[in-house]
């Protein structure tokens, strides 16, 4: 790609790029004044440091992608931006916990440090197509819809098959059975100490455990990514047979759920780990005995980190199937 080419592609993302980064450095000193916590809870001296963290990682992208416009991506500038898209990232870890919350009616503990998370999540997308923003040559066309190979398959069968005990537990619990010493009436109970929300409880008295319906859709999202029907709507869709799915719809809540679940699962592998060894101890909680929270805890913890791990493997492996271009002479 020659400099003109590049300096007309590039300032197309890296503008919106630019005016994010303004708008999140004005949020992080918005909150830095007046004392709200961005990452946590509490205020003290560790909330100004997390607030003045916000702040930098604002000023230094609206420098990197204001320097992308003029210049074009690159190579150091790229790396900065993959850097920052890294740091932005890791600022709106567990975002999908707070989304999750919202839908089912609940309030989030901190409004900020979601905002926070909503506008980290927004911007690390935005860095890494302005990263990318020259890898694309003029007069390709994106590929046709087309299967992952087949280890990301597997990948995808292993990381469905993560969710059955956990649908299976949740499921016998809404149900009115009992597992892991404690019944569905007690569960119900303690979720509705614990500020469970109406939609959570009513969908709960019907039978329904939200967060199974919730795996689910994880599930769907899965295979959306490794499948054609993932790229295209399918054939049982009349009016829309053979349109493309926009690549954003599937690749923003896929690696939303990544960054979150393939972390907190690993992270929370390793501690359960510790405890069956134990090496360190674990509450009880809400159940009868240390070894029912234990089973409880293996049986989600290890959902959540092979679902992330394959999300991430199948992420990657949609971005690259779509945005990958094919010669228009090809075709």
């Amino acid at each position: 790609m020659t400099s003109a080419e590049r300096t007309m592609k590039a300032p197309r993302v890296s503008r919106a790029t630019t005016l994010w980064a303004l708008l999140y450095t004005g949020f992080g000193l918005a909150c830095v004044l007046s004392g709200t916590p961005v990452l946590q809870r509490g205020g003290g001296p560790a909330a100004a440091v997390a607030g003045w963290a916000v702040v930098a990682v604002g000023v230094l992208a609206t420098a990197v992608s204001a320097a992308v416009a003029r210049y074009g991506p690159r190579p150091a500038l790229r790396a900065l931006l993959w850097a920052l898209c890294g740091l932005a990232g890791t600022l709106a870890f567990s975002l999908l916990m707070d989304v999750i919350t919202l839908l089912l009616g609940q309030g989030v503990d901190n409004g900020a440090a979601t905002a926070n998370k909503a506008l980290a999540a927004v911007g690390a997308v935005l860095l890494a197509a302005t990263a990318r923003s020259d890898r694309r040559p003029a007069g390709t066309a994106v590929r046709a819809p087309s299967s992952a190979p087949r280890p990301v398959q597997l990948t995808a069968l292993a990381g469905t098959l993560a969710f059955v005990p956990y649908a299976a537990m949740k499921l016998v619990w809404a149900s009115g059975g009992t597992f892991a010493g404690i019944t569905g009436a007690q569960m119900l109970a303690v979720s509705e100490r614990n500020g469970a929300s109406g939609i959570f409880l009513t969908l709960e008295s019907w039978g329904l455990d939200p967060t199974a319906l919730l795996a689910a859709l994880g599930v769907f999202l899965l295979w959306g990514l490794v499948r054609p029907w993932g790229q295209a709507f399918p054939r049982w869709t009349p009016y829309l047979r053979g349109r493309r799915v926009p690549r954003w719809l599937p690749l923003a809540p896929a690696l939303l759920g990544a960054a979150t679940l393939a972390p907190y699962g690993v992270v929370g592998v390793g501690y359960l780990a510790l405890v069956t060894a134990d090496v360190v101890t674990m509450r009880r909680g809400d159940f009868h005995s240390p070894d029912d929270a234990l089973l409880v805890a293996w049986i989600g913890i290890t959902a959540f980190a092979v679902h992330g791990i394959a999300l991430t493997i199948a992420a990657r492996s949609y971005w690259l199937r779509t945005v990958r271009p094919k010669s228009c002479e090809a075709n």
